[in-house]
């Protein structure tokens, strides 16, 4: 169920960036359930305490998001870097990677202080809406559980154990095939250039 919480607060806070494509529904309190749980001091209350437990996964999952583009564009980059000389390379990528930390040190803390500002509008309306009181306190206590905080502090062990095997094994597989597509890219790059002017004879 934890798992299925967390998901659920990464697509609810990613749906502020998701409306900037799509336009809004005319009223947000309209297209609310009729069905919706009432609310009360307490509950927000509550609601608030779970936003609170779950700040670090939504700073987690806004940082993930600041950096996506960064990403994408440093991946880009790696393929563009194998057509320079090779003696350029080194210097290219430290200066790209300096690009790019810099542009995740400034956007990060954008995007992280806007996703907390934005999670009791958001995620806490829903669990407002969609819980009831005693539902949210049944949650608390699944959250704060010591063993549900020793699964989540070892998500990063988890990833990693996984991760470094994955790679060691699929490796070989997958290497071949990313060259076939860097190499396809390449080809088809150079085919769409204009070809260089033929020199006028004197």
């Amino acid at each position: 169920m934890t798992q299925r919480f967390v998901l659920a607060l990464a697509l609810a806070a990613a749906v502020p960036a998701m409306a900037q494509k799509a336009p809004a529904p005319a009223s947000a309190a309209a297209s609310a359930p009729a069905a919706a749980a009432p609310s009360s001091p307490a509950k927000k209350a509550l609601v608030a305490k779970i936003l609170q437990i779950q700040q670090p996964a939504i700073e987690n999952m806004a940082r993930q998001l600041a950096e996506q583009p960064a990403v994408m564009l440093m991946q880009q980059a790696a393929m563009a870097l194998q057509r320079l000389p090779a003696d350029k390379r080194e210097a290219m990528a430290k200066s790209l990677q300096a690009d790019a930390k810099k542009y995740a040190d400034e956007a990060t803390p954008i995007v992280r202080d806007r996703a907390v500002k934005l999670a009791p509008s958001t995620i806490g309306a829903l669990l407002e809406q969609r819980f009831s009181e005693d539902e949210l306190k049944q949650l608390i206590t699944m959250l704060e559980s010591p063993v549900n905080r020793k699964f989540q502090s070892m998500n990063g062990d988890l990833q990693r154990a996984l991760g470094e095997k994955l790679v060691a094994e699929t490796k070989p597989l997958v290497e071949p095939k990313v060259k076939a597509l860097e190499q396809s890219v390449r080809k088809r790059f150079e085919a769409a250039a204009p070809a260089a002017p033929a020199s006028t004879p004197k």
